[in-house]
């Protein structure tokens, strides 16, 4: 292993009140603008490479970071749990090269002070390609643990978790990320899938991990799999578990476009209750009940496409809850709109044709 100081001229030894550490491999593309981005909020940036060929190192060091390598143990937990230890902060952000921090940055020193035994869970807008990459990307929100106090360690070999039962707490911390979009996919292709089976083994059963595989085979493109995958999380997973949603909307828009309607239909059916105030759940039902009009022109007019309007409608009326996990921001608004001001000019247009004739 070997380090490298930057530009913040702070020796490994000095205690500070916050640092951030990450872990990269080939991170060119990206890295500098995180960096840059955490710089102004942080008095550490710990960077831990596991094997990089292009010129992350570098760029690390200019950035101002504390270059670290170590050989890819096979594990997201391993590699984050030792740029941890290479931190004597009292606390600790967690970032990746591929997000940066849009806003809240200059909220974090504060509520170190005073947060006390607590994680901190900050707000990950990713964006995403429509329908392989058709369209400008849309953004799924997410709130997940990235500040964690000294001592605090990550589980699992992929989609790792903070270990532990601290409270979590909302940061008004927001950071953007664009690694699911389709052009920085391929990088993650054959290798979230090895290490999620074997956290399987460990864990048979595990209802975050099969949802988890399920987002990965949807990823490669085997919806038939993601969708199995997807059913065997539901049946297990908690109604309080905040991925649930996500989860819920993988599964109804994958038995959609699989054609399997009276599937999705149940589903949804059986999870209304659950989400009265999620826009994405009635934003993807609309969709569903589209697919549904397609499949039976008989049923389309009277039945299928007034309950689509009526769905998105819905999500109108809720608006955007990026509270949500998974939630897509527009579902609650603009996208929502745009497929009901569709759906309704094609009944105009039908109405007219049937008054001509």
């Amino acid at each position: 292993m070997s380090a490298h100081p930057g530009k913040q001229g702070r020796s490994a030894t000095d205690a500070c009140g916050l640092a951030a550490t990450m872990i990269v491999r080939n991170e060119a593309r990206c890295l500098a603008r995180c960096l840059d981005s955490i710089r102004p909020w942080v008095d550490r940036m710990i960077v831990v490479d596991t094997g990089s060929t292009d010129a992350t190192r570098d760029i690390a060091i200019a950035a101002g970071a504390e270059v670290h390598r170590i050989a890819w143990p096979n594990s997201f937990a391993v590699a984050r749990n030792h740029a941890l230890s290479l931190s004597n902060a009292n606390w600790n952000l967690v970032i990746d090269a591929d997000e940066r921090i849009e806003t809240g940055g200059e909220l974090l020193r504060a509520w170190t002070r005073t947060a006390g035994a607590t994680l901190g869970t900050v707000c990950v807008h990713s964006a995403f390609d429509v329908e392989r990459g058709a369209g400008e990307p849309q953004t799924a929100q997410s709130w997940i643990t990235r500040v964690l106090p000294r001592g605090a360690l990550f589980e699992g070999r992929v989609h790792e978790q903070v270990a532990g039962t601290l409270p979590r707490v909302r940061l008004g911390l927001h950071l953007s990320h664009d690694g699911y979009c389709d052009a920085q996919l391929g990088r993650k292709r054959d290798r979230n899938g090895p290490l999620l089976l074997a956290e399987l083994g460990d864990r048979p059963g595990d209802p975050y991990i099969l949802y988890q595989l399920g987002r990965d085979a949807e990823m490669l493109g085997d919806l038939a799999d993601a969708s199995l995958h997807y059913a065997d999380a539901l049946a297990e997973a908690p109604l309080n578990a905040g991925w649930r949603h996500a989860l819920v909307l993988c599964q109804v828009a994958a038995l959609g476009r699989l054609g399997q309607l009276d599937m999705a239909l149940a589903l949804v059916a059986r999870e209304e209750l659950h989400w009265p105030k999620s826009p994405d759940f009635f934003f993807v039902a609309g969709d569903l009940y589209l697919n549904c009009a397609v499949a039976d022109p008989a049923g389309a007019i009277d039945h299928w496409l007034p309950l689509a309007c009526a769905a998105w409608e819905r999500c109108l009326s809720i608006g955007d809850q990026p509270e949500l996990e998974g939630s897509v921001h527009g579902r609650g608004g603009r996208l929502a709109r745009q497929n009901l001001d569709m759906v309704r000019g094609q009944l105009a247009q039908l109405g007219r044709r049937a008054v001509g004739t």
